[in-house]
This record gives C-alpha cells, sequence and structure tokens, in this order.
C-alpha cells in the first residue's frame, strides 16, 4: 500500500493512497491551521473504526443477522504531553434490527479483534482497547429499543455458540 500528502498550504494537505480517493487534511487554527478537514490523529481513529465495522458487518451478514442500522465509534484517550499519542480506546459497536442473536455479535466482534482487523491487531500491541455493544430491537414509528449491552471479553465468547 502506498499513501501520500500533498501540502496546499499553512498546514492543508490532500490525503491519497492505492484507491485514488482523496480527502483534506488539516488542524485547528490554535496549531496553526484552517480547520479544513480532518486531523491525522482522527483518521487513525476512522480507520481503526472502519477496520473492524467492515469485519462485524460482514460476518453478521454471512450469519443472516437482520440488521437496520450500524455504527462503530471509537473513543480514544490521548496522552496530555506530546507527542499525544493514544493511551485508550473504547470501540463501540452499535446494532439495531430484527432479533439479532447476541451470540453471533459476540462472535463477529471476537473475530475480528483476534483474526481479521489489522488496525485492531496493531493498536492492542500499543494501547488497551475495550471492546463494548449495544443491540437494539426496531420498534413501529421508527423507535427502537435496548434489548442487549455488554463487554466482549475473550471468556464471554467462548460461552457462546460460534
Amino acid at each position: 500500500m502506498d499513501a501520500k500528502v500533498t501540502w496546499h498550504n499553512r498546514l492543508s494537505f490532500t490525503g491519497s493512497a492505492n484507491t485514488g480517493f482523496q480527502l483534506p487534511l488539516g488542524t485547528t487554527p490554535e496549531v496553526g491551521g484552517d480547520n479544513d478537514g480532518f486531523q491525522p490523529m482522527e483518521l487513525l481513529a476512522i480507520g481503526l473504526a472502519g477496520c473492524t465495522a467492515m469485519d462485524v458487518i460482514s460476518i453478521l451478514q454471512k450469519k443472516r443477522q437482520e440488521i437496520s442500522a450500524f455504527e462503530v465509534q471509537v473513543h480514544a484517550g490521548r496522552a496530555t504531553e506530546h507527542p499525544k499519542v493514544f493511551t485508550q480506546a473504547t470501540i463501540e459497536y452499535i446494532l439495531s434490527g430484527h432479533d439479532i442473536d447476541e451470540a453471533a455479535v459476540l462472535r463477529s466482534i471476537e473475530l475480528s479483534n483476534t483474526r481479521y482487523c489489522p488496525a485492531q491487531a496493531m493498536f492492542n500491541n500499543v494501547f488497551p482497547i475495550e471492546l463494548i455493544y449495544s443491540i437494539y430491537e426496531d420498534q413501529d414509528g421508527g423507535e427502537r429499543k435496548l434489548v442487549k449491552s455488554g463487554t466482549y471479553t475473550p471468556s464471554a465468547a467462548l460461552e457462546t455458540p460460534g
């Protein structure tokens, strides 16, 4: 994989990679930017969320789970001193649908964490990552009701059928 950033002015760049897609990079005015693009550390968090999200939804679709909405949020803590690295993260999987099987969700999270997501595998070696999930049942009128939530732990995944 190859990636590059091209400088425009001040702290404004355009990033691109092999796919040819482009995205703006920037930073806040407090450090000399124009607030005109993603900050690089935001992209690392988005990459982590996207990597595991693609795994989990793909596995759940193969398990024929009826998912109507799916979101993965990464909440990352950072050091207060430079280089202000990530010090910990929580990945939150939020699913909505009909009769979503909690065991299928746990197994999907497990497979992403232990086998498929290279971003998660890499970051697991650097800082602790907590994995949590919330499962909602779709209701009439576009509402949804929380039916299950919890934390993925390796022992929890082993206790559920895969």
